[in-house]
C-alpha cells in the first residue's frame, strides 16, 4: 500500500470528498484506511446503569484505500506517489508532481 499510518491524505470522493485528514489505521488485507474526523457515523449507546441516559457517539468508519490519495504539503493537493532509493538501504516515497519526499 502507498499509504501509511500517520500520513495526511486527500479524500477523492464521497460525502467528505475534497477534505484532508490524518490516517489513524491501515488495514492492507481489507484495503481500507481509517481517517481521523472523516467518514463519521453516529452510534447509539444504551444506558448501562440504572438512572444513566443513553447517548449518541460519533465514530469514524474505514474508507476504501482507492478513495484516498497521499497529500503533498508543498503542492497543496493530492498526488501520485513514486518510490526511489535514497542512496542507503531504504527507499523513500516522493511526489510525482514536484519530486519532494513525502
Amino acid at each position: 500500500m502507498r499509504i501509511k499510518k500517520g500520513d495526511t491524505v486527500y479524500i477523492r470522493s464521497g460525502k467528505d470528498g475534497g477534505k484532508t485528514g490524518k490516517v489513524l489505521r491501515v488495514d492492507s488485507s481489507a484495503g481500507t484506511v481509517l481517517v481521523e474526523g472523516l467518514n463519521m457515523y453516529k452510534k447509539r449507546s444504551r444506558p448501562r446503569k440504572q438512572g444513566e441516559k443513553g447517548e449518541m457517539i460519533n465514530l469514524p468508519r474505514p474508507l476504501n484505500a482507492s478513495k484516498v490519495m497521499p497529500y503533498c504539503s508543498s503542492c497543496g493537493r493530492g498526488v501520485r506517489v513514486g518510490f526511489r532509493s535514497d542512496g542507503k538501504v531504504s527507499t523513500v516515497r516522493y511526489c510525482k508532481r514536484c519530486q519532494s519526499v513525502l
